[in-house]
């Protein structure tokens, strides 16, 4: 098939199930890859880790002419990303809160407990809507201080947000931008009332901070609070739903792996790295040239979409050895699964912590366990691609 419909292949649902092949198509067409709807495809580790790195290249898709409201910080560049990330970070971690993350091992030690004691052993469960989804929900509601009988509420606001954020070729997406856009609003009209609340009567969260901040230069304006914490809520969980499902997957495919890390326990951080390598949560991220680029010998125009393949440069034979093997003891794993550059992974931290102790819970659990279906269904994204449902069999 031509290469030029690559995108039109990878995010065609049909192969949700397993990009893989298509992604070794891509590095082989590559390492620019044209496409038929106008963008640019990139698919290898060193070109990727190039354009995640170069001012040259915009993340603001007000840079190719999109009208919309101040984005977040994600999807900013610099010194405006640069002045809200640090702001945001300024509760989260170092240096101002370098206590908060590890502070919650414990807590997120005991939700991890509570979802797995409803586990009957001879029943099925599904890891998403049982395990993977409300782990991660519950621990970024507890850190920005939303009240749990709330944590309902954003399921459908993030669906639609996240599926407004998509990567999809030739197709009208007029509608979906709208539910997207309007979903952000209300979530963070919910924020900024429950961090209003706080103001005045601070509370150990996040949103409480934010709008306690003393110093008026480090004070978020309304519409970079509400931005911010939506940014934060959606990307607190969306990404580790998808780390800890397609962990658990890739560990029931591969039981001698399983088994190893149940004798040793060990190894369960470099296990998670080559996970956020072998089948890493986000897929693709789309940039902006703001010149005109030579990329590799191609020159791509200004203004024209570039879609980074991140999960085909976590595959690239030129910097990773048998990329096609799931190993837990690989070295120098430099992997994509977080991005790299300036927008490198806000919540990495959280993230591993989250995983390692979902899945160190798990393991023990999962010696006699079965995939009831293989593959199983998948979300309809392909940019944060992950299982929508696991059910297996404990």
């Amino acid at each position: 098939m031509a290469a030029d419909t690559l995108l039109e292949r990878i995010t065609d649902y049909a192969n949700r199930p397993n990009p893989y092949p298509l992604y070794a198509e891509l590095r082989e067409a590559g390492p620019v890859v044209p496409q038929a709807d106008g963008s640019y495809l990139i698919g290898t580790y060193h070109e990727i880790t190039a354009l995640l790195h170069d001012p040259r290249i915009s993340a603001d898709p007000r840079s190719r002419g999109e009208t919309m409201h101040e984005p977040p910080f994600l999807r900013l560049d610099d010194p405006e990303h640069h002045r809200l990330r640090t702001l945001a970070m300024r509760p989260f971690g170092p240096p101002h809160s370098p206590g908060r993350i590890d502070a919650m091992r414990g807590e997120i030690a005991r939700i991890t407990e509570e979802l797995l004691a409803a586990f009957d052993a001879g029943r099925q469960v599904d890891i998403v809507d049982d395990f993977a989804y409300p782990l991660p929900v519950s621990v970024i509601c507890r850190l920005l201080g939303v009240p749990r009988e709330d944590e309902p509420l954003f399921r459908e606001w993030s669906d639609a947000v996240v599926a407004s954020a998509d990567v999809t070729p030739e197709e009208d997406s007029t509608e979906r931008d709208r539910t997207g856009e309007q979903a952000r609003i209300e979530m963070g009209q919910y924020l900024v009332d429950l961090a209003e609340q706080r103001r005045g009567r601070p509370s150990d969260d996040m949103l409480s901070a934010f709008v306690n901040e003393s110093d008026p230069a480090l004070r978020l304006s309304r519409a970079e609070l509400a931005e911010t914490a939506v940014l934060l809520l959606i990307a607190g969980h969306e990404t580790t739903v998808n780390l800890i499902t397609n962990g658990v997957l890739t560990l029931l495919r591969h039981p001698d792996q399983l088994e190893r890390l149940r004798r040793e326990p060990d190894l369960l951080p470099g296990a998670v790295e080559e996970l956020l390598r072998y089948e890493p949560p986000v897929h693709m991220r789309e940039r902006i040239p703001l010149a005109d680029m030579d990329v590799a010998g191609t020159t791509i125009p200004q203004g024209t979409p570039v879609v980074l393949v991140l999960a085909s440069g976590n595959r690239d034979p030129k910097r990773f050895q048998d990329p096609d093997r799931f190993d837990p003891t690989r070295p120098d794993n430099q992997h994509l699964g977080f991005g790299s550059g300036i927008h490198l992974c806000y919540g990495a931290p959280l993230a591993r912590i989250e995983a390692q102790a979902a899945l160190g819970a798990l393991i023990p659990r999962l010696g006699t366990a079965r995939l009831v279906q293989d593959p199983p269904p998948y979300r309809q994204n392909a940019m944060l691609r992950g299982p929508r449902h696991l059910p297996i069999h404990i």
